[in-house]
């Protein structure tokens, strides 16, 4: 299921550490997985796992605990809006709920034709910009009003039309 391209990605990240702590490698190697794969599969882990040389649980554990992880298929473009308490209280949930219901879809859930995910996620550090979002865990985006909402996803559509981002 890995590849060779991706192990070389890995013996990359490992060699970054000393020869007896590779496991500090691993998220560095779930990121990889996760760009190439757009998720982390069990078999995923279970394969950094044993690259890493850490017992499968241990990896799982670091994918279920931070939430940048995918832990299942996503659509081409994940929307991820903070609904942490400063975005919340200038529309952050209000905005995620804009999102879902312009895809006619429920928060976590990913369009019919898989192009977008909407979910909420912690805080992204610039409450001052609030309501803020991230597009597939790259790129910011601030003062999400709900026409800047609707211009994004005309702009992320008519992109995954041309073939781009």
């Amino acid at each position: 299921m890995i590849s060779e391209a991706t192990k070389q990605r890995f013996a990359r990240e490992v060699a970054k550490y000393p020869a007896d702590q590779k496991q500090s490698a691993v998220m560095a190697c779930l990121a990889i997985v996760q760009q190439e794969q757009g998720w982390v599969s069990p078999e995923a882990e279970k394969e950094v796992a044993d690259y890493l040389g850490m017992p499968p649980i241990a990896v799982h554990e670091v994918v279920t605990f931070y939430n940048m992880y995918n832990q299942r298929p996503v659509g081409k473009f994940k929307l991820s809006v903070c609904t942490n308490l400063p975005c919340q209280l200038r529309d952050g949930k209000k905005a995620a709920e804009h999102l879902a219901a312009k895809l006619g879809i429920e928060l976590g859930q990913t369009t019919a034709d898989g192009l977008f995910t909407v979910h909420e996620c912690e805080c992204l550090g610039a409450c001052a910009d609030a309501p803020v979002m991230l597009v597939n865990d790259r790129q910011m985006c601030s003062y999400m009003t709900p026409e800047r909402l609707d211009a994004l996803v005309d702009e992320l559509r008519a992109a995954a039309k041309q073939g781009g981002k």
